[in-house]
């Protein structure tokens, strides 16, 4: 299956603008443990955005397209960014779309979790620089909703795509808006030659099954079997 997906102009530009970025990292010898308690083969680092001026500026013009085309962009009042690594991706989207910025922090420090000033009933754009387990975007969603503001849409520059996070974020109403997934990176990689033959194959398994895959290798296998989100 995913050997033949074929990912979309956008997609495979960002994949590939990751990859030339440094930011993913493969193995086949011992798997990542996610801090949600997720196995993967593969891991990636969007924190490296942040030193490209040029990727940057087109993943902020990208993430404006996207969001307008979803109608993301309707009647939202600020931009919030989850801490850490979404606080540079919220300032530089605010920017860009001329709105008030606020961030949310993942642990309540003084008297709120959110910093900035964000009124009771308004409507915020949530974003961050991926997801894989998806636990920090429910804190960070419950969080916003405790101080009155309502979150419908959740943009990231790279959603995981594996595990089951709409059993988390869809009872919430919130729609996920990403650039890229692992089938977007394995696509390109793939066509470009950027990994050996055993990590393209280990990772086309992974997409195959995550769950099973993960549980394989000593990670959790759904959320119910390892306890409430971390």
């Amino acid at each position: 299956m995913t050997k033949h997906y074929t990912p979309d102009p956008d997609s495979k530009a960002v994949a590939a603008a990751l990859l030339d970025a440094g930011c993913v990292t493969a193995r086949t010898d011992e798997p990542f443990r996610l801090p949600s308690g997720w196995a993967s083969p593969v891991y990636i680092d969007c924190r490296r955005l942040i030193s490209f001026p040029d990727l940057r500026r087109d993943i902020v013009r990208r993430a404006q397209a996207l969001l307008a085309a979803k109608g993301a962009l309707k009647g939202i009042s600020s931009v919030v960014g989850g801490e850490a690594s979404g606080i540079a991706l919220a300032a530089w989207l605010a920017e860009a779309l001329n709105l008030p910025m606020q961030y949310v922090r993942k642990k309540q420090a003084g008297q709120s979790q959110v910093e900035g000033v964000l009124e009771p009933g308004s409507k915020v754009l949530l974003v961050d620089d991926m997801m894989a387990g998806g636990q920090s975007k429910l804190r960070f969603c419950q969080a916003l909703s405790a101080c009155g503001a309502h979150v419908s849409d959740l943009f990231i520059v790279f959603d995981y795509g594996t595990f089951p996070t709409d059993q988390l974020l869809v009872p919430l109403g919130v729609e996920v808006h990403a650039l890229a997934t692992w089938k977007d990176v394995l696509a390109v990689a793939r066509e470009r030659g950027d990994f050996s033959g055993p990590v393209l194959d280990e990772l086309a398994d992974f997409l195959d099954d995550p769950a099973a895959w993960s549980r394989d290798r000593g990670g959790r296998a759904s959320y119910a079997e390892a306890g409430p989100p971390r």
